[in-house]
């Protein structure tokens, strides 16, 4: 795949890096140790596990994992943005998923939507499952089907339409831009059932309303045209969850943040009962904090 074909986050920044900050940064040495190894079609695979937790690299980068620290454990903390849309409908039946992660996200949306009926999760890395039931402890069920394929190629392929489509496509590069192109937004909602939600973790600088925000001025245009509601959340929550974690900071250091997007033609707001947010929080995440971050 070639560089123009990737959105690579560090060429959002808008603003440098304090310098002191930076330096941390740069001298942090975690005390890793490498418990598997894979080099596969697409990936040259590490399950790390360090004083900060269980993780999966592809190359150098956190795919996913587990932070085990004092001041958190739990997923990747961006991850929790996509519990939100149990809060929106809590009667999901049908769920899909492109990129499986440690699978954390299947066995949380079991336990939350008490009418679901399937998850669909496709990946195009043929060791990911195996990895995430022997490393992450992923627990696959009876309405979990798992589908070895490109996510674009399963949408142009597959007939099935679901409550819910959930994209977290990044990889050690950055994001394929084939999935920010209205292609894939038609393939998109043509699998949506007519109250359906489009979940999709994108990145952006962290300086929403500066007019030079790349991802606002260039790629955001395209979720507009396709949806009629678009809850935008800025990952500041999140954000501060891994500094404190990995780094014992207080504060954001690289101009980049994740930005979940919840998309639809019918929710423009989060219509959620005390009852929901208390079931999330059996699963010891915040997520009011989280919702906060509402932009």
């Amino acid at each position: 795949m070639n560089e123009q074909d990737i959105l690579i986050p560090e060429e959002l920044a808008i603003h440098s890096a304090k310098d002191e900050l930076l330096q941390i940064i740069n001298n942090k040495k975690f005390k890793d140790k490498i418990l598997c190894r894979i080099k596969s079609d697409f990936h040259n695979i590490k399950i790390v596990e360090n004083e900060i937790g269980r993780f999966l690299h592809y190359g150098n980068t956190y795919q996913a994992g587990f932070i085990d620290t004092p001041f958190y454990k739990g997923n990747l903390p961006y991850i929790n943005y996509f519990l939100i849309p149990y809060l929106i409908n809590p009667k999901i039946e049908n769920i899909l998923l492109i990129g499986l992660g440690t699978g954390k996200i299947v066995n949380d949306f079991e336990f939350l939507f008490n009418k679901l009926k399937s998850i669909d999760v496709v990946d195009i890395e043929e060791n990911i499952l195996s990895l995430a039931i022997d490393y992450f402890g992923f627990k696959p069920s009876k309405k979990f089907n798992f589908i070895l394929q490109d996510g674009i190629t399963y949408l142009n392929t597959s007939k099935k339409k679901y409550d819910l489509i959930l994209a977290d496509v990044a990889n050690n590069e950055g994001i394929d831009l084939r999935f920010l192109e209205d292609e894939y937004f038609k393939l998109i909602k043509k699998h949506l059932k007519k109250s359906g939600m489009f979940v999709s973790n994108m990145c952006s600088s962290a300086d929403f309303s500066h007019p030079k925000n790349i991802f606002f001025k260039k790629y955001f245009p395209i979720y507009e045209q396709n949806f009629r509601n678009n809850l935008i959340f800025k990952g500041d929550y999140s954000d501060k969850i891994y500094y404190k974690s990995f780094f014992n900071l207080d504060e954001r250091v690289i101009d980049i943040t994740n930005v979940i997007i919840i998309s639809s033609d019918m929710y423009d707001n989060i219509p959620y009962e005390e009852k929901n947010i208390k079931k999330v929080e059996q699963l010891n995440i915040k997520i009011e904090k989280y919702i906060e971050d509402l932009s």
